[in-house]
């Protein structure tokens, strides 16, 4: 198939929950070495908090996604929870009162949330944030719908991009954020947000791979 159904897409944020809480002391230590130490922290709350209100609830995907957004948007703590809020909250409102969520629509998904990450600051790749992750995915998997690649090629196409996206941070100097006022002394360790920003994309893609081979 080169679709799934919204009404199966909560899956896709459930998956989003376990990574996110999975990973949680990986995050937090990646943010101790030029950060606060908290990313993992403020993340785990946030998506637990988002399962619970879920819990127990038939819900389609932009329902999922839109819950998870505002929890971040209002209930965490740390400069993460307005980005991904938003992330998370723009997407819900690309796949708003779709049936059927295919490549085209997921790219649609994909470029509302870089535009409203990018509309909240001045971030660009290179700096050392979650965009080093993010552009390239949304533009390598943008480019692979528009050359007429399936739905999972894509897919993999993105997660390809996002990790070497991810990695691109490590020999990287902090331009923005708290870790910008270590200058050198930033270089040599992953950006939490560039690194949690790949968890995710990671997360999603796997789960539309399951989703598109029901």
């Amino acid at each position: 198939m080169e679709s799934f159904l919204t009404d199966e897409g909560s899956l896709i944020v459930y998956d989003l929950i376990a990574t996110i809480q999975n990973n949680k002391d990986y995050l937090s230590e990646i943010d101790g070495a030029i950060g606060d130490g908290d990313h993992g922290i403020n993340m785990n709350k946030g998506f637990t908090i988002c399962k619970e209100r879920l819990a127990a609830q038939k819900v389609d995907l932009a329902t999922a996604l839109k819950t998870l957004g505002k929890v971040l948007l209002t209930e965490i703590g740390g400069s993460m929870g307005p980005l991904y809020g938003t992330f998370f909250i723009e997407m819900s409102k690309a796949c708003d009162g779709k049936v059927n969520i295919d490549n085209q629509i997921f790219a649609d998904m994909l470029k509302a949330a870089l535009k409203g990450i990018q509309s909240l600051g001045n971030a660009k790749v290179g700096d050392k944030t979650l965009i080093d992750t993010l552009s390239p995915a949304v533009d390598t998997y943008v480019a692979a719908v528009n050359r007429g690649d399936s739905f999972e090629r894509a897919l993999q196409a993105m997660n390809t991009a996002a990790e070497t996206g991810k990695e691109s941070t490590r020999e990287l100097v902090a331009k923005v954020g708290r870790a910008s006022r270590l200058g050198e002394r930033s270089r040599g360790v992953l950006d939490a947000g560039a690194t949690s920003c790949y968890l995710m994309l990671s997360s999603m893609a796997s789960s539309i791979e399951v989703l598109l081979k029901k």
